[in-house]
């Protein structure tokens, strides 16, 4: 009994799907800033590994030209979420406001959104997928909230509208 017990919870353990694991060797090729450089805007993101192994995006905003955001996006093959409820992200913020941002699909023009503010020490912020609404360019849209079966795309964006820096370290992201 002991046997199957250990086997089934085993299972359950590696069945979690990760959708990022952050390690000191972690692959960052498929993690890309976007910056309210695209609209003119001065805001400078980065987006590298800590030697402790953490996703390290961090950068200041500048309200110059009419910017103030800066992101980083992480693309990926389709995944299934249809047997999940929530994005379960465990991060370290310096206790400001930042945006979880998903597409169900890479070149649709709106993404789901959710606002988190985070504490100052690691912790697991929970993203709960039916709650995320619509939103372009900063307005939200006129439509359901995130109701599909896969994603393509994940986005952590920051911008509250006033010239600061920020930084956010991320250790793993996952769906339950």
């Amino acid at each position: 009994m002991k046997l199957i017990f250990t086997l089934v919870l085993s299972f359950t353990m590696f069945s979690i799907p990760v959708i990022f694991d952050f390690t000191t060797s972690a692959n960052l090729s498929n993690w890309r800033i976007v910056d309210d450089g695209v609209m003119g805007g001065r805001s400078n993101g980065d987006f590298s590994l800590t030697e402790t192994g953490h996703g390290k995006f961090s950068g200041v905003i500048s309200l110059e030209n009419n910017g103030g955001f800066s992101s980083v996006r992480y693309n990926f093959k389709e995944l299934s979420v249809s047997k999940y409820s929530k994005i379960c992200i465990r991060l370290k913020g310096d206790g400001k406001k930042y945006q979880f941002r998903l597409k169900h699909k890479t070149n649709q023009y709106y993404s789901y959104t959710l606002p988190f503010k985070t504490s100052g020490e690691w912790e697991t912020v929970e993203i709960e997928l039916n709650k995320m609404y619509p939103s372009f360019r900063g307005r939200k849209l006129d439509m359901p909230n995130f109701s599909e079966d896969s994603i393509e795309e994940i986005v952590f964006l920051f911008g509250n509208k006033k010239e600061e820096s920020f930084q956010l370290l991320l250790d793993k992201i996952e769906l339950k």
